[in-house]
């Protein structure tokens, strides 16, 4: 069967063809000096290959198709971007092909070997969400804890590539980024991107200027996440149903339910009252309350328990970004986190429902969370934009001092043989699993390519 062009691209990379296999379709032996620099962009395959055509030795591009007809369907016999290609590889040669001069380009079969076919097959081809498990165990111990390191900075880069775009948006404004960059990760996953959306629309400077109050900034934040309308199906909300905020009309049953145990609707209708006033001054537009998920979440994870949490977290710190570059060791990071919400969130995890009362601060696997996700990758995103290394290396050090993450990811790797030591390692498997496994980019995989080259 035909195989993907990608393939054929990686095995005439690697040299993986068998080395007496190369003959034009004239049958002159081709040596390979140099295959060349591959383009991942418009143009030839390969730029700057150096190949010995019988007994003469030619530089310029190389282009590799499945079958030698792609040529003209795909147009390069009229574009002179080609006119620069010295040989043409195909998995089938099935006609002659000449350049937009017209002078006929030597070409030859490019083989797939048998065991390259297997493996390919076998991991590209592959149902399974980690096809190369079961050769895990064979792969030295070394050779597995330099990719995880690898894989480990590459997903720290990604991270930096995501903050510097934040930082242009903000006019590199390192405090606004940081705190979009933390309210998103105050969604946990499920309610990630609606948290983002919150920091979003509600800028850092409305909640520095009522750092004073934390029942200001918890209007600020509940008003804008759409909690405060006045026409909540508190029923619906409850249990987790609430779709789109829809308009009710209170009835007495309703009114009395709202106003049985403690003071709950004086502090939700204060919060309302607060939050309108606020919302004029700054000329806010909130969300729709049914962006943020309740559905397998736990009460002590709901949205207006996390944004209880971060409100108090915002206002109590001030500047959190300045504290955070000023730590260095992980006990001190986590007590930035230690933050207490307000007394009425002690006693409830919605509005309206009571619940046995707690601290009602965030608990360590939730601030360990916090600490992969927003403090690692801010302080090496400032290493790298202020050439400051200590940053990157502080970033690198807080990683391998928490303990190993707990997700689907991990506990698949684990099953597999691969067994974390610290968070710098489950960092790895996720871009591991992430940019490689899941979109089969085994091609540019350092375990795909052991397989592929068929090394032990």
């Amino acid at each position: 069967m035909p195989y993907k062009e990608e393939l054929l691209h990686y095995i005439w990379k690697f040299g993986l063809y068998p080395s007496d296999s190369l003959k034009t379709t004239d049958g002159q032996r081709v040596e390979v000096i140099d295959p060349g620099m591959h383009n991942l962009h418009a143009g030839p395959d390969f730029f700057n290959a150096k190949i010995r055509i019988g007994d003469k030795l030619w530089a310029g591009d190389v282009e590799i198709h499945r079958s030698s007809d792609e040529w003209e369907r795909h147009g390069h016999h009229t574009d002179k971007a080609y006119n620069s290609v010295i040989l043409h590889l195909s998995e089938h040669v099935n006609m002659a092909i000449k350049s937009e001069k017209g002078q006929q380009i030597p070409q030859c079969e490019l083989l797939v070997p048998d065991e390259v076919r297997k493996n390919a097959d076998y991991l590209i081809y592959s149902h399974s969400s980690l096809p190369c498990k079961d050769h895990f165990s064979s792969l030295p111990e070394m050779f597995i804890r330099s990719f995880l390191g690898r894989l480990a900075i590459e997903r720290l880069e990604r991270k930096t590539n995501d903050i510097f775009t934040h930082l242009d948006r903000f006019h590199q404004s390192w405090d606004e980024v940081f705190y979009v960059l933390l309210t998103r990760n105050f969604g946990f996953g499920l309610n990630s991107d609606a948290f983002e959306r919150l920091a979003l629309s509600l800028p850092f400077k409305c909640i520095r200027r009522h750092g004073d109050s934390l029942f200001q900034v918890e209007a600020l934040l509940f008003g804008q996440a759409g909690l405060l309308e006045e026409s909540i199906d508190w029923e619906a909300r409850e249990t987790g149903r609430l779709g789109r905020t829809r308009k009710t009309e209170v009835t007495p049953e309703m009114q009395k339910k709202r106003e049985s145990g403690d003071r709950k609707d004086d502090y939700f209708l204060q919060l309302h009252n607060e939050y309108r006033f606020l919302k004029n001054k700054y000329s806010l537009t909130p969300l729709e309350s049914y962006l943020f998920k309740r559905m397998r979440v736990r009460p002590r994870s709901f949205p207006e328990m996390r944004i209880a949490q971060l409100a108090a977290l915002l206002q109590s710190s001030g500047r959190l970004f300045s504290l955070v570059l000023e730590q260095e060791e992980v006990d001190d990071w986590m007590l930035l986190f230690m933050a207490s919400p307000s007394n009425y969130w002690r006693r409830h995890y919605s509005f309206g429902k009571q619940s046995p009362e707690s601290v009602g601060q965030l608990g360590s696997a939730s601030r360990q969370v916090l600490l992969i996700n927003t403090v690692a990758p801010i302080l090496f995103a400032y290493g790298k934009k202020t050439a400051t290394e200590s940053y990157c290396e502080r970033a690198i050090h807080l990683l391998e001092s928490l303990k190993p993450e707990r997700n689907v990811i991990v506990s698949e790797f684990n099953e597999a043989g691969i067994i974390p030591q610290n968070a710098f390692d489950t960092q790895a498997l996720i871009q591991l699993r992430r940019a490689y496994c899941d979109p089969r980019k085994c091609l540019f995989c350092r375990i795909g390519h052991r397989l592929l080259s068929c090394k032990k």
